[in-house]
């Protein structure tokens, strides 16, 4: 991925707690077949390996699943909010529009996972991860026995080393402080789901990592 120095991110806890708050990832893989993609729900271990542990799942009918078990390594896209930034936002307005966004790659080496418990698990796990935080009352385990077995047979499991990992957070780190306002400002007027996320973003960044010269 292409970043420039005043984009990257390299703190490792800012990066997993975006991933896991955009916990429903791209995952990338090549065979000689070429390449395969498929988008799935991660969940994150950061404290197994240096730089953390990702398990996600799939469909064992996916034909994705054929080129991971032979797959050594492949890479996780953790997309966050993005949008047009348009230059009558700044107070310096002799300048070009732009896109910001943020992004996260995490390059894995992958463990296959074909054991039944283990895959209840990963499903066990995902449910509480994602279900319960929304005030859900499904539980995996409440399920008839004799609906639960079929499933585990058709979902395989994958384990992710993560091996390297970078991250790209675009936000105007190049422009001023009044600049980087306005924007944020045109965000929240404009007010959609996505503008509003990356006003956010955006603004959390200014309390916590100032520009030295602004």
């Amino acid at each position: 991925m292409y970043i420039k120095p005043p984009y990257a991110e390299n703190d490792l806890s800012v990066l997993h707690a975006r991933m896991k708050e955009w916990s429903f990832a791209t995952l990338v893989s090549h065979s000689n077949a070429g390449l395969h993609v498929s988008h799935l729900p991660f969940l994150l271990d950061p404290q197994r390996g240096p730089l953390g542990t990702l398990t996600t799942h799939l469909a064992r009918a996916n034909p994705h699943c054929d080129a991971l078990r032979t797959a050594t390594e492949a890479l996780v896209v953790f997309n966050g909010p993005h949008a047009f930034v348009s230059p009558s936002w700044y107070s310096d307005q002799q300048t070009f529009p732009t896109w910001n966004y943020a992004a996260i790659h995490a390059h894995v080496r992958l463990e296959w996972i074909d054991d039944p418990a283990a895959i209840r698990d990963i499903l066990t796990r995902t449910v509480g991860t994602f279900d319960t935080p929304l005030g859900g009352s499904w539980a995996f385990g409440a399920m008839p026995e004799d609906l639960i077995v079929p499933r585990l047979r058709a979902i395989a499991g994958v384990e992710l080393t993560i091996t390297g990992i970078e991250g790209k957070f675009k936000l105007n780190q190049d422009r001023s402080a009044d600049d980087r306002h306005g924007v944020i400002a045109a965000l929240q007027r404009q007010g959609t789901a996505q503008d509003k996320a990356l006003a956010q973003l955006m603004a959390d960044r200014e309390t916590v990592q100032p520009l030295p010269n602004d």
